[in-house]
């Protein structure tokens, strides 16, 4: 039972602006996980303004996204947003019991990450050659993401002043503003010199502090960068099927199956728990192989 006057809501947004310092991607997640709890409170007759939430009333919510068909990794994403909800509003005291104790993730399919072979990744550079400035700035940006493993919101935050040629480094700012500095390859290098030299200056309209820019000369979105990888995937093959992300997942798994070691890809990956990291330890067939052979006796 709620036994704070105070809007929860706000105060918990509150807390991930000013304290959390969460992203806006983060805030939206969360924006839109909480409204949907909100509808379903005032569905099943409890007063969403005040929270009067049980245990049975979260078990309800989670079979009723079951119901209308929702994946195990979305359902397992609401009840995250829930728990650090009310996880908060109890460390707050504005209700007696949190409603989602003792309530159990979704199994999880154990899948691996999706990542690319060097052959994949050639027939991917391959598509983006060319004098067109899209193909200049999307090679810029296939390259920068291979390069550095930063993620489709890091990429289309960059400014011009991130990037550092002489020390070969780019600046991020990751999830929960927080800062780091990751090397960058000299292929990346030099597609990110070729877009600047030529098809950034034919795409830019007025003077602009983003590195990557659609065709209108503003600044590159999410949204437009995972659209424009789409279509270079497709250029490159009717059977590959990535997403942005892939190309982080390249970069660890690549990594890691050189001999680099998990603390060293978890810092550049910008991962807060080593565990995340973990998933990306699985090596290819390849690896395995050439480890098999060098290491039995009668391979």
């Amino acid at each position: 039972m709620c036994t704070n006057a105070q809007d929860p809501y706000q105060k918990f947004f509150q807390y991930l602006q000013v304290e959390k310092n969460a992203s806006p991607n983060t805030l939206t997640a969360y924006t839109r996980g909480l409204s949907d709890w909100k509808e379903f409170l005032n569905e099943e007759g409890v007063d969403a303004g005040c929270l009067n939430a049980e245990r049975l009333h979260v078990r309800l919510y989670l079979t009723a996204m079951h119901n209308k068909g929702l994946q195990r990794t979305s359902i397992a994403r609401e009840l995250s947003v829930l728990r650090t909800f009310y996880r908060f509003l109890k460390r707050e005291s504005m209700i007696l019991e949190n409603p989602t104790s003792f309530t159990h993730f979704p199994s999880q399919p154990n899948r691996l990450p999706r990542f690319l072979y060097e052959e994949e990744l050639q027939s991917l550079f391959e598509v983006c050659r060319g004098d067109d400035p899209l193909k200049q700035r999307d090679l810029a940006i296939i390259e920068l993401l291979y390069a550095t493993g930063i993620r489709v919101s890091e990429c289309t935050n960059l400014k011009m002043t991130d990037l550092d040629f002489v020390t070969e480094t780019v600046h991020v700012l990751g999830k929960g503003r927080k800062e780091r500095y990751v090397p960058i390859g000299a292929f990346a290098i030099d597609a990110l010199e070729r877009y600047f030299e030529d098809g950034r200056k034919r795409l830019m309209r007025e003077e602009a502090q983003r590195v990557f820019l659609n065709f209108r000369g503003l600044p590159l979105t999410d949204r437009g960068l995972r659209h424009t990888l789409t279509k270079r995937v497709q250029e490159a093959s009717h059977t590959l099927r990535i997403s942005p992300h892939s190309l982080r997942h390249t970069f660890a798994t690549h990594l890691l199956n050189e001999g680099a070691d998990l603390r060293s890809v978890q810092e550049l990956l910008g991962h807060e728990n080593l565990r995340t990291t973990q998933k990306y330890t699985h090596v290819t067939t390849d690896r395995l192989r050439h480890v098999y052979k060098g290491a039995h006796p009668r391979a």
